[in-house]
């Protein structure tokens, strides 16, 4: 799934601001099993990923044993946070993706800034998020209770409301509070990366997320340029931003 939205969606994404040639180094934070950073190494790019869960890259090193023979990619079991950047990123890196996981780092401010001291010159940085106020911004649809996590918005209720509920039908009270906290909006965004000393350079929004044509087999459509130009409005509507951004 995330091989063939990375194929179909983020690439494209990309390379309608700069063509991927083959050679580029890539780091994904937050890779997971690595299905977003095999697209990559496939069009030629050899690749880091970063994750703190090391069960999930127990199936990664699986899948991508070859390439992990060949010296293609290379995975660190570690929160991004007490990663030491200088030893074992071995280099800098042309294009660097986080891929739903800017909305669940604490500090995203500090993690931008930090970026820039292991991006190449003319390097891009990759986000595909979802803002925090679309319907399930809050990740309910993971909740345990099938009538609750088809309740869209629920997520932004007072956070004394909301844990109250997740501990009433015994949800995961700590981890989506978690998310709760460290939710971002398109504003919020965008706004650090201009403090973080980067610029857009490409963006695209979504009323229907890519990567829903998998899940649920509903096509991706790209949100209305009215919507998309209403501040603060158009987060309750766009349930995926992509956004590529650079060093000014």
């Amino acid at each position: 799934m995330q091989v063939e939205n990375t194929r179909s969606h983020v690439i494209p994404f990309i390379e309608k601001y700069k063509p991927i040639k083959g050679g580029e180094r890539v780091l994904e934070i937050g890779c997971g099993e690595a299905g977003v950073l095999k697209a990559f190494i496939d069009k030629g790019c050899t690749g880091v990923g970063v994750e703190l869960e090391e069960s999930r890259l127990v199936y990664a090193r699986e899948w991508l044993a070859d390439e992990l023979r060949d010296h293609k990619v290379n995975f660190i079991s570690k929160d991004i946070y007490k990663v030491d950047a200088q030893q074992e990123f071995g280099g800098g890196f042309d294009i660097i993706v986080l891929k739903d996981v800017i909305e669940h780092i604490h500090d995203q401010k500090k993690l931008i800034a930090w970026m820039k001291e292991f991006l190449n010159p003319g390097g891009t940085i990759f986000f595909g998020f979802p803002p925090w106020q679309m319907p399930f911004g809050g990740h309910q649809q993971l909740f345990g209770n099938k009538v609750l996590s088809k309740i869209p918005y629920t997520h932004l209720l007072p956070s004394s409301i909301y844990k109250s509920i997740l501990k009433k039908y015994k949800e995961d009270v700590v981890a989506f509070m978690e998310v709760k906290e460290t939710g971002i909006s398109i504003e919020r965004f965008e706004k650090i990366v201009d403090e973080t000393g980067f610029k857009v350079v490409h963006k695209l929004h979504y009323f229907i997320n890519p990567i829903y044509e998998y899940k649920f087999n509903v096509k991706a459509k790209v949100q209305s340029p009215l919507i998309s130009h209403i501040k603060y409005v158009r987060n309750f509507f766009t349930t995926c931003v992509y956004y590529l951004i650079q060093k000014k």
